[in-house]
């Protein structure tokens, strides 16, 4: 007998339950059988051991197999059930109070979930090896004239068209990609280190003043910027848009590992200044070479005992797979009326009309056929590729802007025996005249359930805008508007140039070395090259024809606000949620204003509240945001 617990929702909203066995019936070769069961998809699924899930409803009915792990489920009126490997749960409580459970004991939870209705959104099945099948085009109908043309199939529009979609359902918005499949650039799992920046570990972000003392303003609004991120998603997953959580997030502390008097000073001084903080609010600190190798063992072995190190340590990291959400997020997405996608379809050019409506006209990479749309607002959001976009526009807010490429390489552990022992995001301090995505880390990689380790990257140059781009990317970005600003930066930054001709020229050797300064104990033979995603550092024109190289992202706009562009790199796909909610309040500053951002603080409770001051606002989101997505609290 296989037995089953079938849950449901009662006539006061609340979850009920009731444990039974599946019928089956004498079949051929002495076997038992059931009845058939029109299915409609099914998923692989595991949480680590002592994992949890607060209150939720399942999205659609679904049979859920548990493979492995032992867990409690518990209903609003306090009744609890368990479940154990062998074990099925019909979960029926699809609206309601929900239900929670925890992981007891100390297997992972492994499972097959198997929906009886087209989810929402409709959760895609894996590959092995962890990459995302092709998340079909809608079947939506396509409006010529769209409220909202996305360029770009990655987080950062993904992002944007939920929000969009969120606020105002009636918007008919359509969606462009190049490429056969979204997140397949920058966001796509492998090609970026999948750290949730939050400033907890980058060293970059607090500079020592030339007063001595650390300035962590910029730390604070990139760790802020995060929470809107965390916010996003949790509304997502209470109105069960999202299903899982652990589909694309996970709990991973975030560490700073730093060796040598100096950086030990500057680390210690980095600490007291942060954990003064109410949003670094548990950061701890050590220069004890037994307490970090609790913390991070493969990082302490082998390492000579009079060494001068320092760590800390934030418990409230994450790790997050932007490729799987980015994926959620477009078949979510893709199941509303007024969504219309399109792969394989590359935008060629962009005119303003008269009435202030853009043409965007658009190649079908298969057919070969051009076609135009006309849109009120236009985001670009292509990666590398937004530059020449954005140059197409011919708006005058784009004079002067260009673009430095910057490629990666990572060395990449699959060995399980070797990843078990190490969970940490653990960064280190960038080179002198390194780019702040070249910081080397030592990192915790979750990608669809597999744990792997991850270090680097190794800076490089390409000529390439994307990873799927040209060599004649770099050649054909260059203008009369930007020929000045680029020789400027050229002029001032030939440190960079240096540093970059230095990691180009490095050997399989001496890239191994520098892992050795991590993992002392690392073996050649479990590391191998990964090619990271390809970077785009913004080329900033300043006054009198001069340049300064950018190391962030910035919104570039029309003046009438009918088009933005996002350019640049690091800290990225972090600050996704945080780049949409600039883009409301540049570009749809009206909505707003009639009714937008009423609905907005539903999703974002703290839109508006400064965290950075306000610390019982701060504790409260992140409390409640940890319970939903299943993260780490302190």
């Amino acid at each position: 007998m296989i037995r089953c617990v079938r849950m449901w929702t009662g006539g006061d909203g609340d979850s009920l339950f009731e444990e039974g066995w599946i019928d089956l019936s004498s079949g051929i070769r002495g076997d038992s059988i059931g009845e058939t069961v029109p299915v409609v998809e099914l998923s692989f699924q595991e949480t680590r051991s002592g994992g949890s899930y607060e209150w939720h409803q399942d999205p659609v009915p679904r049979f859920v197999i548990t493979l492995s792990g032992t867990l409690e489920f518990q209903t609003e009126s306090g009744a609890t059930f368990t479940i154990r490997p062998g074990d099925i749960l019909l979960a029926q409580d699809n609206t309601g109070s929900g239900h929670k459970w925890r992981l007891i004991g100390d297997d992972p939870w492994r499972r097959a979930s198997v929906s009886l209705e087209r989810s929402r959104p409709q959760l895609q099945a894996k590959q092995h090896g962890g990459t995302p099948m092709s998340t079909p085009v809608s079947e939506n109908p396509e409006s010529e004239s769209p409220d909202v043309v996305l360029i770009g199939a990655g987080i950062m529009s993904a992002t944007l068209g939920t929000v969009l979609k969120e606020l105002e359902p009636t918007l008919n918005v359509v969606l462009f990609e190049t490429l056969q499949d979204c997140a397949q650039e920058s966001s796509e799992a492998w090609n970026n280190a999948g750290t949730g920046h939050a400033a907890n570990c980058e060293l970059n972000y607090t500079p020592r003043l030339p007063d001595g003392s650390i300035d962590i303003s910029t730390a604070l609004k990139v760790n802020t910027e995060f929470d809107l991120s965390r916010q996003l998603w949790s509304h997502l997953v209470t109105k069960g848009a999202i299903g899982d959580p652990y589909a694309f997030i996970e709990s991973c502390p975030h560490m700073s590992f730093v060796w040598g008097d100096d950086n030990v000073t500057f680390l210690h001084d980095r600490y007291k200044a942060m954990s003064a903080h109410h949003c670094y609010h548990g950061m701890e600190y050590s220069d004890h070479h037994g307490e970090i190798a609790q913390w991070v063992p493969l990082v302490m072995e082998g390492r000579e005992a009079d060494q001068p190190i320092a760590a800390t340590r934030m418990i409230t990291g994450t790790d997050v797979d932007y490729g799987s959400l980015t994926h959620l997020l477009v078949s979510q997405l893709q199941a509303q009326p007024g969504f219309s996608l399109h792969y394989k379809h590359k935008v060629t050019d962009l005119d303003q009309l008269a009435d202030g409506r853009w043409k965007v006209t658009v190649k079908d990479l298969q057919t070969k056929h051009k076609r135009t749309v006309t849109a009120k607002f236009v985001f670009i959001g292509a990666g590398g590729g937004g530059l020449e976009l954005l140059q197409k526009s011919g708006i005058p807010e784009a004079h002067g802007y260009g673009g430095f490429p910057v490629s990666g390489i990572w060395l990449r552990c699959d060995v399980d025996e070797v990843s078990a022992r190490h969970h940490a995001k653990v960064y280190g301090k960038a080179a002198e005249g390194s780019p702040p995505m070249s910081v080397p880390h030592l990192d915790t990689r979750i990608i669809s359930g597999k744990r792997s380790l991850l270090f680097g990257p190794y800076a490089g140059f390409s000529s390439k805008f994307l990873k799927h781009g040209h060599y004649t990317d770099l050649f054909r970005s260059i203008e009369p508007s930007n020929v000045v600003p680029m020789l400027d930066v050229a002029r001032q930054d030939w440190g960079l140039a240096e540093y970059l001709i230095g990691q180009v020229l490095q050997t399989g050797s001496h890239q191994f070395k520098v892992l050795e300064q991590f993992y002392p104990e690392a073996q050649r033979q479990d590391w191998r090259e990964a090619v990271a995603g390809q970077r785009v550092q913004i080329i900033k024109p300043g006054p009198h024809h001069s340049g300064s190289l950018e190391f962030g992202t910035e919104v570039v706009g029309s003046a009438d606000n009918s088009i933005v562009a996002l350019l640049g790199a690091s800290p990225g796909a972090s600050t996704a949620a945080y780049v949409a909610f600039e883009t409301l309040e540049k570009c749809f500053a009206k909505e707003l204003a009639d009714g937008w951002r009423d609905r907005l603080k539903t999703i974002i409770p703290t839109y508006g509240i400064d965290l950075t001051k306000d610390a019982d606002a701060t504790r409260e989101t992140r409390a409640k945001t940890a319970a939903l997505l299943g993260l780490t609290n302190v």
